[in-house]
């Protein structure tokens, strides 16, 4: 067994307990990103079946060379020009930050004939530096976003603020959960997904209610970095 597909199989582990604590069912989406195909294709041959992107030019050279029952989900900053490619790639996008992001992605899949499931990314930490809704932007934007027929709804999407440690995560993780449970009420609207937790802070994301987190490198290891 590769060390790939040991990691694999701890992480799943990991994952599987946290997901019995909190009583749901939990997928885990392996980040691919920066990895070629020969090593993705380690995990993929361990029963992978979830990969998770973030450059579109990346995921041109990798699908096509990977198995075509493989679900690929874009979770990096969306582009508007980069969404009439992304969308045949990628059924499921995890970054769909703004009203103008989600009316152009609506647009743009119904024309191509697709639905695209989306998460609505929420800058829960109200960070300069990150994209994404403000829960009070949220909070306005449920009613026109409904009205978005090529767009399925599968939840919200979080990266919380840096923290020291996991616990440091949790009350960000927690504000997230609460945020989608109100906006379930208020709107009628069923959210029934969330995508938060990554490599370092997993477990307690699942505890607080996410159910598809995003691992990567305690995968496949230390990140490749890109120019």
């Amino acid at each position: 067994m590769s060390h790939i597909a040991e990691n694999l199989e701890v992480v799943k582990g990991r994952v599987a307990e946290a997901a019995a604590r909190s009583g749901r069912k939990v997928d885990l989406l392996v980040v691919s990103k920066t990895w070629p195909v020969e090593v993705v294709s380690e995990a993929v041959d361990a029963g992978q079946v979830l990969f998770g992107e973030n450059r579109l030019q990346e995921g041109e050279e990798k699908i096509p060379n990977l198995p075509d029952d493989l679900e690929w989900h874009f979770i990096g900053g969306l582009q508007r020009n980069k969404i009439r490619k992304v969308l045949p790639l990628f059924p499921v996008i995890h970054s769909i930050a703004s009203m103008k992001l989600a009316r152009f992605t609506d647009r743009v899949a119904g024309e191509l004939g697709l639905t695209a499931k989306i998460y609505l990314e929420v800058n829960i930490g109200a960070e300069e530096s990150k994209h994404g809704f403000s829960p009070d932007e949220l909070r306005g934007s449920l009613e026109e976003m409904s009205e978005l027929t090529h767009l399925d709804w599968q939840g919200l999407m979080c990266l919380p603020p840096r923290a020291a440690t996991p616990e440091d995560a949790r009350p960000w993780f927690s504000k997230v959960r609460k945020l989608q449970e109100e906006l379930e009420v208020t709107s009628g609207q069923k959210l029934p997904g969330l995508s938060m937790g990554m490599s370092g802070d997993f477990e307690v994301a699942i505890e607080e209610g996410s159910t598809i987190v995003r691992v990567g490198s305690a995968i496949f290891g230390p990140r490749i970095k890109k120019p």
